[in-house]
C-alpha cells in the first residue's frame, strides 16, 4: 500500500509499540499532525514547551522501560529539544526524537526556521539521522528504535524534511535490523565471570556498587538474589536507587558527594568492589587518586567505553548486566557447591553496622521551622508503596535520595548526569501518562519548578493528577550551600527575593494549591493533597539555610566528609 511519509512515520511508531507521544506542532511537521488527527492508535499529548515534551518522553521511558517518543518542528522547536536530549543521553535513556526539517532543496540556504539539528545534537545523541528519501524512512525508523533500546540505551534523533513527509512510497516495515557497524555485546564472557566470582568469594571486605544500568537493564531481581546469597553489602548511585531495596539490612544507601557515611567508608575500606552498570562518575569517586585504595575492581557494563574510563579496573566484564548477574549466580552456586570456600564476613558486616549506628543520615528537628528532611519522610510514610517519585535538581533532590528510601526499580526519576533543573515536573507528567492509576509525585525546589511551570496547563488539560511538592527556601539552595561553606556566605544571585504565591498559581491553572510554614501542618497538607483527584501543588516553606549533609567537598576523598556545619 502506498502512503505518504507522514503516515509511514505513524505506522512505524505503531509497529514499535508506541502508545503515547509528546509533541508540539509547527510548519515543518504540519503534515504529520494532519495524519495524526485521524490516527487513533497513538495518544498525543501537547506540552507547553518542546523541552518539557522531551523530558516527559524521558520520564515515560524511565518509568516504563519502553522507548519514549517526542516530536518537534524545525528551527527553534528543534533547538528547544536539546536540553532534554542531553539529559537523556547522560543518563542512557532510550528515546526517539522526531524533528521536522525544511524541504531538502532548501537545506543549507538559511531557509525560514532552518537549523542543522543533526549537527547540533551529534555530541548528545547515541546516533541521529537525516532522512533524504521517503523510501528510507521506514528502515531508518526501525534502526532508530533498535539503536535507542539496545546495548547502552540512549536518545536517537530522526530529522525528516517536509517534502519527505509529503512524498509517497510503498510501505514496508522491516522485520529485523542488520547494522554491520553496530553489534553490542550482550553475553558476558563465562571465563571472566568465573574469575570474578573467585575474587568475590575470596574477598574479606566486598562491596557491590550499583548504577543506573541495573535499573535500565531490568536486573534488579538478579542483583538482589546475588547480594543476599553471598551477604554482599550494596551501595547505589543516585541513578541506581531502587535497584536494591533500601530496607534490606545489606543496603548501604547512596554513596558519593552526598552519600551515606557508611557507604563512603565501605567503598574506602573495601578490598573488592563489584561495579555493576555504573560509570565511576566524579560525584561518586571524589578524589580519584585516593579512591578505593585497597580494592580490586570488577567492572560489569554493556558499554566497553565506560570501563577504565575514569578508574583502574582489575577485571572487566562487557555484557548485559542481567545476563552477567545471572551467570554470576550460577557460578556462585557452582563454586560454593565444590566446597573449600571459607567465608566469614561477620567482622566486615559488623564494621558497617557500627558506621550506620554512629553516623546515620539525620537532621536537627525543629518545632518552629519546617525541615525538608521531615517533609520527605512524611511523603514516604503517606505515599503508596508503588508511588513514582520524580525530582528536579538541587538540595531537594538529595534530600529525597537520602530520606525517601526506595525499594523498587523505576520509582525514582531524576536527572543524574546532566543535573537539569526543570526536569521534575514534565518527567512526572510523562510517568503519569504511562501509569494513569499510579500515584506520581514530583519533589521540586522553588527555583527549578518555575523553569517548566507552564506544564501545569498540560496536567490539568490531560487530567494527569501529579502531586507537586515544592520545598521553598527562596534560594537556589544548592549553590547557596556552596556559597555558605566555601565563599564566606556571599550569596551572589542565589536569593529568590520575589515571593511567589504558589496557591494562586495553582488556582490560575485550574488546580488545587496548599501552603504552610508550620511543621505541625505538614502531615495534614500532604493528606489533603493526596486526597485530591487532580493535580495539586503543595508548598512547604522550609528552613531557609538548611544544608544537605554529609557532603564530600570538591577535590576531597570519599572518607573526608563534612558531617556537621
Amino acid at each position: 500500500m502506498k502512503m505518504n511519509g507522514a503516515r509511514i512515520l505513524l505506522e512505524c511508531l505503531k509497529r514499535e509499540g508506541v502508545d503515547t507521544m509528546f509533541g508540539y506542532p509547527g510548519g515543518t511537521v504540519i503534515n504529520i499532525y494532519d495524519e495524526l488527527f485521524s490516527f487513533r492508535e497513538i495518544r498525543h499529548i501537547l506540552p507547553r514547551h518542546e523541552q518539557a515534551g522531551v523530558h516527559a518522553a524521558d520520564g515515560y521511558a524511565r518509568a516504563t522501560g519502553k522507548v519514549g517518543v517526542a516530536l518537534a518542528t524545525s528551527g527553534p522547536g528543534a533547538t528547544n529539544t536539546v536540553t532534554g536530549i542531553a539529559t537523556a543521553y547522560m543518563d542512557s535513556i532510550p528515546m526517539v526524537i522526531i524533528t521536522g526539517q525544511v524541504p531538502t532543496a532548501l537545506i543549507g540556504n538559511d531557509a525560514f526556521q532552518e537549523v542543522d539539528i543533526v549537527g547540533i545534537t551529534r555530541p548528545c545523541t547515541k546516533h541521529n539521522f537525516l532522512v533524504k528519501n521517503v523510501k528510507d524512512l521506514a528502515p531508518i525508523l526501525k534502526k532508530a528504535f533498535y539503536i535507542a533500546r539496545t546495548g547502552r540505551p540512549g536518545p536517537v534523533l530522526v530529522d525528516i524534511p517536509k517534502d519527505v513527509q509529503i512524498a509517497q512510497t510503498e510501505f514496508d516495515y522491516p522485520e529485523t535490523v542488520e547494522m554491520r557497524s553496530y553489534k553490542p555485546t550482550v553475553e558476558g564472557h563465562p571465563r571472566q565471570v568465573e574469575k570474578a566470582m573467585t575474587m568475590i568469594l575470596a574477598a574479606r571486605k566486598p562491596v557491590v556498587y550499583v548504577g543506573g544500568g541495573v535499573v535500565l537493564g531490568g536486573a534488579s531481581e538478579e542483583l538482589t538474589s546475588l547480594a543476599r546469597m553471598l551477604s554482599l553489602p550494596v551501595t547505589t548511585t543516585l541513578m541506581g536507587l531502587g535497584a536494591f531495596p533500601e530496607s534490606d539490612p545489606l543496603s548501604l544507601g547512596m554513596l558519593g558527594m552526598h552519600g551515606a557515611y557508611c557507604a563512603n567508608m565501605a567503598m574506602t575500606e573495601s578490598d573488592v568492589i563489584v561495579a555493576v552498570g555504573a560509570r565511576f562518575d566524579d560525584r561518586v569517586t571524589g578524589k580519584i587518586a585516593t579512591f578505593a585504595p585497597h580494592a580490586k575492581i570488577i567492572h560489569v557494563d554493556v558499554d566497553p567505553t565506560s570501563i577504565r574510563k575514569n578508574v583502574r579496573v582489575d577485571l572487566p566484564i562487557v555484557g548485559d548486566v542481567k545476563d552477567v548477574l545471572g551467570k554470576m549466580i550460577r557460578e556462585a552456586e557452582k563454586q560454593t557447591a565444590k566446597g573449600g570456600v571459607e567465608r566469614d564476613l561477620s567482622g566486615w558486616l559488623g564494621e558497617i553496622a557500627t558506621w550506620k549506628e554512629t553516623h546515620p543520615l539525620s537532621y536537627k528537628e525543629s518545632k518552629t521551622a519546617i525541615k525538608p528532611q521531615y517533609v520527605i519522610q512524611k511523603l514516604r510514610e503517606l505515599s503508596d508503596a508503588d508511588a513514582i517519585i520524580a525530582t528536579d535538581v538541587g538540595q531537594h533532590q538529595m534530600w529525597t535520595a537520602q530520606f525517601f528510601q526506595f525499594n523498587k526499580p523505576r520509582t525514582l526519576l531524576s536527572s543524574g548526569g546532566l543535573g537539569t533543573m526543570g526536569y521534575g515536573l514534565p518527567a512526572a507528567m510523562g510517568a503519569q501518562a504511562a501509569f494513569p492509576d499510579r500515584q506520581v509525585i514530583t519533589v521540586c525546589g522553588d527555583g527549578g519548578v518555575q523553569m517548566n511551570i507552564q506544564e501545569m496547563a498540560t496536567l490539568v488539560q490531560n487530567r494527569l493528577p501529579v502531586k507537586i511538592v515544592i520545598l521553598n527556601n527562596n534560594f537556589l539552595g544548592m549553590v547557596r550551600q556552596w556559597q555558605e561553606l566555601f565563599f564566606d556566605r556571599r550569596y551572589s544571585s542565589t536569593c529568590l527575593e520575589l515571593p511567589i504565591d504558589f496557591v494562586k498559581l495553582a488556582e490560575a491553572y485550574g488546580a488545587k494549591g496548599f501552603s504552610t510554614a508550620k511543621p505541625d501542618e505538614v502531615e495534614e497538607i500532604i493528606k489533603q493533597g493526596f486526597a485530591e483527584e487532580g493535580p495539586v501543588i503543595m508548598e512547604f516553606k522550609i528552613a531557609r539555610e538548611e544544608k544537605v549533609l554529609p557532603m564530600v567537598p570538591a577535590g576531597a576523598s570519599l572518607n573526608e566528609m563534612v558531617l556537621n556545619a
